[in-house]
């Protein structure tokens, strides 16, 4: 018999049971002291290059954010420099534009990224080569400063003076010897968006099985037999035909595709958040009119940072003085009232994308 007094009620002890999130502590990798050299590998630099190469959320974030910071060309007052830059060709067919565009996103994709300079005897730049981070090595003192570059040939270790390496660091925190890849926050979501991809393929390309068959026999001859017939019918794409009342077939149990597809957005939009660069920037895609303007203005002085980052490695490294191109700012209003519903090709922000408003019915 139940039993029905109240004060025999228990409770659950989900607080001693359940533990809470905790965010895991993180040391920052600095150089030793105790050492006469202190090497740092980018040991993580080829796991950072699958992310980039298999995920095209992150191919297109890093290009976007690349492209937009670099690929507008540059300029410069120094003349003799502006020849040499034009003559750069990297391995033999590249240019100056090519090997900025490859260095930033290195940068951002692996959080440093590597160019030897090659210079004449006159200290001129005769050309850049860019060297992929699982192949270099930065060489620290005990005094925590750059020695200089040691770069895998294959077969030893090339000494590359500090004084001959473009070398950038993507957000480089404290004393830390190493930049930050880009990514490296998002990893988390883009497992999560990747699984649930996986998954969904895997139901979508077996949506054409037939379900579960319930036979009206244990006959395991006869079920193996049918159960081969129902393969090469879904397989081939033919009708199947089964005696009456010898077996039924039902659809698969499953949960709407819906709700598997919203957790798939949902991702995406948070990795857009946590890489730093606008999904209307790598994508229009589900992006609203106000959405990729307002995206631009987000975008613009995150782009912009880059731009300044790089020009400032190039001057302060190597006596670079350039200024990369600036894409036109979306932020300006426009110069005389208009009346946006009747000018759609206005492009920059109208004063209703900003203005917070309610219309009384």
């Amino acid at each position: 018999m139940a039993i029905s007094d109240l004060s025999r009620a228990t409770t659950t002890d989900f607080s001693s049971q359940v533990p809470d999130f905790i965010v895991n502590s993180k040391a920052l990798d600095a150089a030793s002291p105790q050492q006469d050299e202190f090497y740092w590998y980018f040991d993580k630099a080829t796991v950072n290059f699958g992310y980039y190469f298999n995920t095209p959320e992150i191919f297109n974030a890093a290009n976007a954010l690349a492209t937009w910071a670099v690929g507008r060309g540059w300029e410069t007052k120094d003349t003799i420099m502006q020849v040499q830059l034009d003559h750069v060709r990297g391995a033999g067919k590249d240019t100056f534009d090519k090997i900025m565009w490859n260095h930033e996103v290195i940068k951002v994709v692996v959080g440093d990224s590597f160019t030897e300079i090659k210079k004449l005897k006159d200290d001129k730049i005769a050309n850049m080569l860019p060297i992929s981070p699982e192949r270099v090595r930065i060489v620290y003192g005990k005094n925590g400063l750059i020695k200089r570059y040691d770069a895998w040939n294959g077969e030893k270790w090339r000494d590359i003076p500090k004084e001959k390496m473009l070398h950038s660091s993507n957000k480089k925190i404290g004393d830390s010897v190493h930049g930050q890849a880009q990514g490296e926050p998002a990893k988390k979501i883009i497992d999560a968006m990747n699984e649930a991809l996986e998954d969904e393929r895997i139901i979508k390309h077996r949506d054409k099985a037939l379900g579960i068959v319930y036979y009206k026999t244990n006959n395991a001859g006869k079920i193996t037999y049918t159960n081969t017939q129902i393969e090469n019918a879904v397989k081939n794409g033919e009708m199947l035909g089964l005696p009456e009342d010898s077996a039924k077939i039902e659809p698969y149990p499953s949960r709407s595709s819906e709700d598997r597809t919203g957790w798939i957005q949902m991702l995406e939009n948070k990795f857009y958040q946590i890489f730093g660069v606008p999904r209307s920037i790598a994508s229009s895609d589900g992006t609203s009119e106000v959405g990729g303007k307002m995206g631009h203005v987000i975008f613009e002085p995150i782009y912009t940072k880059e731009q300044m980052d790089l020009e400032g490695d190039l001057k302060f490294q190597f006596q670079i003085d350039i200024t990369f191109n600036r894409p036109p700012s979306l932020g300006g209003m426009s110069p005389a009232p208009i009346d946006e519903s009747k000018n759609t090709g206005e492009i920059g922000i109208q004063p209703n994308d900003v203005e917070a408003s309610m219309t009384r019915e």
